[in-house]
């Protein structure tokens, strides 16, 4: 029977490799995968890859194979060996995972789990292989993969290779049946199956000396391999059973393996245990014309080639050997191997293994180059790898290529030591500007005046020292004489809540900012290939917004959103379709919101724009929780468990979100607390507007609570706040609920002025009537589509049913003999499953969906339901 071929279409056994077809595992693991989750646990050696390689090349199914490594125990690095293995099953696939990033938060994880809603095909079988679960060790990954693997998708199995237990909690999913195992004894060989092994690697040995190996070496898959290797060059008839074959296993490699292969083979064997990364490019490259990469095809177990990764693996045991002969290598031979490999892993996006390399490789030159591909304002965690590998950095490489210095500080940026980063950059340039010019020092120079003017408009917020735009005028003279172009993410402007980025209340001071930022804008835009082209044109419609001035908040927003999508500045044409449809709020012009709503939704399709579906998430949250429909809001943004991750320099408004959303169920108390705890220095609340903000939601949730006195206190300090530079729409847009607030404020004594009480109770009641417009027209024409099936899984449909019934998290975890903290991670993934925000929430939307009236308690059926329309 002709073998099945691996759905990558990469044929099964290249070269003179040899598999031992063993039934008997074949058939556990047959039974196994129809359990969601399988582990294979067993020490070294035992044939645990092996056994399921050799299942999964005849088991009609589409599988990812992920080996993992300690490497992935960093987030980022996981996701892109993740994503790298996922692109044998579909490219697109891949590309959508990269999009979204490593889903260390609810947000991430819940946009991740769109990819397999859509993608996997429901009438096919897929297995995930993690071979070597043992390394991983980082709780977010470990998070990650519990929640992927537990995941109810009935056509899908995980199956983790390990050396020890998992770090997952498997008691209840093995009581609940999702669990199969494969442990240590089911994998080791039978006499018979060693007898068969032996006749496949032409192993003269009677049937009773394959008994005696077995029995000595306990059924040990390597070991046995060793054995047959040895019985080869023994007399024939000569018994060879080692007693006590793990203690002497790498004398065995250096007499039985080593000492048959050609001394090429064996230097490159050593040279590409430096690496993590076997792929046929690399190997090639560091085999050179040599030809001893056919000669590596006769290895067998210890070197093998994995079609799913296109890419060579070497047995552990093997490896551990390899390690301890690095020593043989010349520093310059280990640094060609890591330059090659670091190049490698450039190409193909993988950075965080590329700067690891480079380090090792001691080309920092190239290091530093690979940064400038980086987005300007870096991960924290990556900033911190980074750091650390600067700070481990020879002194030379900062005095020979001030590169290093301008990544520093950049690094100092993103982790806001501004003092330190400003004072590193004035150094650098102070020693630049004095020596003679050249290209490359122009280009550092460019770099350096680029980010000594980010810092001063990030904290011009609080200092009012507007004097970064000399920055970017000298920033612009120096790429004019470098002729570097900036290409990449650092092109891309990340924005902040607002763009008009003042927090004084101090009259003129929101115009002295604007012509500050207007001043800056073209130098900032023509040195760095685009970056913040349109900004200045957004901060004056966002004030003019403010201030009341729709034509000039429309004129202004046309035309930054025009400049943008000119130089591919996606934020800022998001922003400036964000306001176009709060100013069409105003008008009371629901066709021109639709339209535009249209063309925010388009930009999901631009792979350059890196936030495009959390500020998606957050732009359109903020529209249906105004417009009275707060259940289509992305669950991310309503639920009670998870604080924003996001970065304050980058992020805010989705605070602003979680406000209107909790406000609108009533949940008062929340709402205060959320921005009561809005206290970084460049968050929502920092800006001038977020502080009225917060002071109006103040006061509206005091008028709620029936608070009169606090209400009023709270309106009068955010009058007080906007009253300078006369910002009122904070207060109309919120329509008929400052309505109802002004009418009472006006029956009692108040400092605010009687006559901007009746405009603002006037314009809000005409924003009201026209809100209420465009809320009905979306309801009737919009709301009624298609949206997907809830599915809870067993144990969430178990944990739930007891939720309803108003059991406790402690009797939960009793009842189904779990821990407190796995009731809270079933509760949370119901919760954003459903889109629900507490237990009454969850039990609301779940009846009218169906999903309790549908589930089976004898059986624990996975029910389907439907969102009910809201109509």
């Amino acid at each position: 029977m002709q073998e099945r071929l691996f759905y990558s279409n990469v044929p099964i056994a290249p070269g003179h490799q040899i598999y031992l077809d063993r039934p008997q595992v074949h058939e556990l693991l047959e039974t196994a995968v129809q359990s969601p989750i399988v582990t294979v646990i067993a020490g070294a050696g035992y044939g645990k890859t092996q056994a399921v390689y050799s299942f999964v090349r005849k088991f009609n199914a589409i599988t990812a194979w992920i080996q993992l490594s300690e490497r992935d125990n960093l987030g980022e690095r996981f996701w892109e060996n993740f994503s790298r293995a996922v692109e044998f099953i579909g490219k697109e696939s891949a590309v959508k995972l990269r999009d979204i990033e490593f889903p260390d938060t609810d947000q991430k994880f819940e946009r991740y789990m769109q990819v397999p809603n859509r993608d996997i095909y429901p009438d096919r079988k897929y297995l995930f292989v993690y071979d070597d679960f043992h390394l991983i060790r980082d709780p977010g990954v470990l998070r990650f993969l519990e929640r992927s693997i537990t995941t109810p998708f009935s056509n899908i199995t995980s199956i983790l290779i390990s050396r020890t237990e998992p770090r997952i909690n498997s008691i209840p999913l093995l009581s609940k049946g999702y669990l199969a195992q494969i442990t240590e004894d089911d994998l080791r060989f039978t006499a018979d199956e060693t007898q068969e092994y032996f006749h496949l690697q032409k192993v003269d040995a009677s049937p009773d000396a394959a008994a005696t190996v077995c029995r000595d070496t306990e059924g040990w898959a390597f070991a046995i391999h060793l054995a047959a290797l040895a019985i080869k060059k023994e007399p024939p008839g000569k018994r060879y059973a080692p007693s006590s074959v793990k203690a002497n296993i790498f004398k065995l490699i250096e007499s039985e393996v080593f000492s048959l292969i050609s001394e090429e083979l064996r230097k490159f064997l050593i040279k590409i245990s430096l690496i993590e990364h076997l792929s046929r490019d690399i190997l090639s490259e560091i085999a050179g014309d040599t030809g001893v990469l056919e000669e590596l095809e006769r290895l067998g177990s210890f070197v093998r080639y994995d079609p799913y990764l296109n890419a060579w693996r070497v047995h552990h045991l093997f490896l551990e050997y390899l390690n301890g002969r690095q020593g043989e290598l010349s520093e310059e031979e280990k640094r060609d191997v890591y330059s090659k490999a670091a190049r490698w892993c450039v190409e193909n996006n993988l950075k965080i293994d590329a700067f690891s390399y480079y380090e090792k490789a001691g080309a920092y030159d190239e290091f530093l180059e690979v940064s400038y591909t980086l987005p300007p304002i870096l991960p924290s965690r990556m900033a911190a790898f980074l750091l650390e590998i600067l700070d481990r950095a020879p002194d030379s490489v900062f005095q020979n290529n001030p590169l290093a210095y301008l990544l520093q500080t950049r690094i100092l940026f993103t982790l806001r030591q501004f003092d330190r980063a400003s004072a590193g950059l004035k150094e650098i340039i102070s020693h630049l500007e004095a020596e003679a010019s050249s290209p490359f020092n122009n280009r550092v120079l460019t770099g350096c005046y680029n980010n000594l003017g980010l810092i001063g408009i990030i904290t011009s917020m609080h200092t009012c020292d507007y004097s970064y735009v000399s920055c970017f005028e000298r920033s612009y003279h120096y790429s004019q004489l470098s002729g570097h172009m900036l290409t990449g993410p650092a092109t891309v402007a990340p924005l902040s809540s607002y763009l008009c980025r003042v927090s004084s209340p101090e009259k003129g001071e929101a115009e002295r900012y604007n012509e500050a930022l207007a001043a800056m804008a073209p130098y900032m835009s023509d040195a760095n290939g685009g970056l913040g082209y349109g900004m200045d044109d957004m901060a004056w419609a966002e004030l003019a917004f403010f201030r009341v001035d729709m034509d000039r908040a429309e004129q202004m927003a046309y035309q930054a959103l025009f400049k943008a999508q000119k130089r591919n500045q996606y934020e800022i044409a998001s922003r400036a379709l964000f306001y176009l449809i709060r100013i069409n709020l105003f008008y009371g012009i629901p066709e021109k919101i639709e339209e535009l709503l249209k063309l925010m939704e388009a930009q999901l399709e631009e792979d350059g724009y890196l936030n495009r579906y959390t500020d998606y998430d957050i732009q359109t949250g903020w529209f249906y929780t105004h417009i009275g429909q707060p259940s289509r809001i992305a669950s991310w943004l309503k639920n009670d468990f998870e604080e924003s991750d996001l970065n304050p320099l980058l992020f805010g408004q989705e605070t602003l979100v979680r406000v209107k959303y909790y406000i609108a169920q009533k949940q008062h108390l929340k709402a205060l607390r959320l921005i009561e705890n809005d206290k970084d220095e460049y968050g929502l609340g920092a800006f001038l507007v977020g502080k009225i903000g917060h002071k109006l939601i103040e006061a509206m949730c005091f008028y709620d609570m029936k608070d009169i006195s606090w209400a009023i206190n709270s309106l009068e300090e955010a009058y007080r706040l906007s009253a300078p530079n006369g910002l009122d729409m904070i207060f109309i847009e919120q329509g008929k609920r400052t309505r109802a607030l002004v009418s009472t404020v006006l029956k009692r004594k108040c400092s605010i002025p009687r006559d901007w009480l009746e405009k603002i109770l006037r314009l809000s009641s005409a924003y009201a009537k026209k809100l209420y417009t465009v809320a009905e027209k979306f309801r009737v024409e919009q709301y009624d589509e298609k949206i997907p099936a809830v599915i809870l899984s067993r144990r969430e449909m178990l944990i739930f049913r007891g939720l309803s019934r108003g059991l406790t998290r402690e009797e939960l975890a009793e009842d189904e003999n779990i821990s407190i903290n796995t009731v809270k991670s079933v509760i949370r993934s119901v919760y954003n499953k459903l889109g629900a925000v507490n237990r009454a929430d969850a039990v609301r939307i779940a009846t009218g969906m169906g999903i309790l009236q549908n589930s089976d308690p004898e059986n624990d059926t996975i029910r389907y339901g439907k969102k009910p329309n809201p109509s």
